[in-house]
């Protein structure tokens, strides 16, 4: 047992993969756009068709594509322990693209008319772990809900 445990850290400090996916940003993105839209344990049609629209924006991806991938992150989100999961393979992108997915995850959030505490959650934790400003958080959140 010992043995095991010993071997299992010296795996995380040798950097090894442990089994993971390769960093996928246009996943971790699909992911957290999935964390937000769940957060408040009700999933309505237009935050699914909120999700789709945003992915095919923010990913240049086809419909198809979106939806596969929505799959994808469905899973992977239930396999998730913490939004560090996603937000550490998303911290290489720029500034602007990481303003944007806050951005599209409050677009998500007010898709059903209605932003949960929840959901509020989950976005700023994810803008905290992304390093994006708290002015930018609120002008996203002010430009998603149509009052800027």
């Amino acid at each position: 047992m010992f043995n095991a445990i010993t071997s299992l850290f010296k795996e995380l400090l040798d950097g090894q993969d442990l089994g993971h996916q390769e960093d996928r940003p246009e996943l971790a993105i699909a992911c957290l756009l999935t964390e937000v839209s769940g957060a408040d344990h009700q999933i309505s049609q237009t935050e699914k068709d909120a999700k789709i629209h945003l992915l095919i924006r923010l990913c240049q991806l086809t419909q198809t594509e979106a939806e596969n991938l929505l799959a994808q992150a469905e899973a992977q989100v239930r396999e998730s322990a913490s939004l560090y999961d996603f937000t550490s393979q998303l911290r290489a992108l720029s500034q602007e693209r990481r303003f944007e997915l806050i951005r599209a995850m409050w677009g998500v959030a007010h898709a059903d008319g209605y932003i949960d505490p929840f959901e509020d959650a989950v976005i700023r934790k994810t803008a905290e772990l992304l390093y994006v400003d708290h002015s930018e958080f609120i002008r996203a959140k002010l430009i998603a809900t149509d009052k800027l």
